[in-house]
């Protein structure tokens, strides 16, 4: 079966390369139906599973499409090499030229396409190349805010703001979020302004900017219905119990429903949080044992004293 479309891809590829021959009587390459067999070559070669031969064959229907000014369509061959590239396991060149492809997109006036080519890029690095990834999401998030998407440019600010999390690129991570907050403050998701309000104050702890955190707060104040909700009152105990360097209630706080099910990435800087110095524990109640023989050790010293109360004689 293999052997067979290695040998219908051959086929293809001898067809297109006729097509791109010139003579006495074809004085320019029918660069179009030359793209056509080079397509129909990776096809055959990508279900042998050659996809070395099949990204080549990728390439030079790129070309031929380039040639012959089809710019979506040598956009649509070059995404498709970067993804037999995948499959080789070569994924830093099958980002760039899905890169590659993505900008033509855009050149194309397709910023959709280009868009979503972007993302699926950031995808396949992300376990790989973290930083890259961030880089490619916030090229997406930037393509759709351009075209007034507003809901997708979030949604990827917050996959390139979580990746920083992780990364403990808390400076640019601060930043990241504040741009979502502004986002969906503008379409309006009061609720997950609250959220991100948290998310930063998390962050700009583990920055030890505890002036940054506060702000954070009282800028969202003017948030339509932040003021007086669980969100708030929580982010009030939790930089009341920092200041104070009370671990135990910053700890509670960290460690309660609201917080403990936020994004994971968010959820870990809750639970890791540690207050300037180590923090103050409270000290824990005398157990009734410890009451009870404090008790009889104060009656004993009574009674001492009340043998002795009428003086000697």
């Amino acid at each position: 079966m293999a052997a067979q479309k290695i040998n219908e891809g051959m086929e293809h590829i001898a067809k297109a390369e006729k097509y791109l021959k010139t003579g006495f009587l074809k004085w320019k390459p029918d660069y179009d139906s030359a793209a056509t067999e080079y397509g129909k070559a990776a096809v055959a070669f990508k279900n042998a599973k050659q996809f070395d031969q099949a990204k080549d064959a990728c390439l030079r229907e790129a070309a031929a499409h380039e040639n012959n000014r089809a710019l979506f369509h040598a956009a649509k061959a070059y995404e498709q090499a970067g993804m037999m590239l995948k499959e080789m396991q070569k994924l830093p060149e099958a980002v760039q030229l899905i890169e590659k492809a993505s900008m033509m997109f855009l050149e194309n006036g397709t910023p959709d396409t280009a868009a979503m080519a972007l993302e699926r890029a950031g995808k396949l690095i992300e376990n790989v190349n973290p930083e890259k990834a961030v880089q490619l999401y916030q090229q997406t998030a930037n393509v759709f805010e351009n075209e007034e998407r507003l809901r997708q440019a979030v949604e990827l600010l917050g996959k390139a703001s979580r990746l920083l999390v992780r990364g403990r690129r808390f400076d640019e991570a601060a930043l990241s979020i504040q741009k979502e907050k502004n986002i969906y403050k503008e379409i309006e998701n009061y609720p997950t302004c609250y959220k991100k309000t948290i998310a930063q104050v998390l962050v700009h702890l583990h920055r030890n900017d505890y002036v940054a955190a506060e702000r954070c707060v009282r800028e969202s104040y003017s948030i339509p219905g932040f003021n007086g909700s669980e969100d708030c009152t929580a982010l009030e105990q939790l930089l009341e119990g920092y200041d104070q360097q009370d671990q135990d209630q910053v700890s509670e706080v960290c460690n309660s429903p609201l917080f403990k099910y936020m994004d994971n990435d968010y959820a870990k800087l809750g639970l890791s949080l540690v207050v300037p110095g180590g923090g103050i524990k409270k000290k824990s109640p005398a157990t009734p044992q410890a009451k009870s023989e404090g008790a009889e050790a104060t009656a004993g010293v009574d009674e001492e004293e009340d043998e002795y109360s009428g003086g000697l004689c």
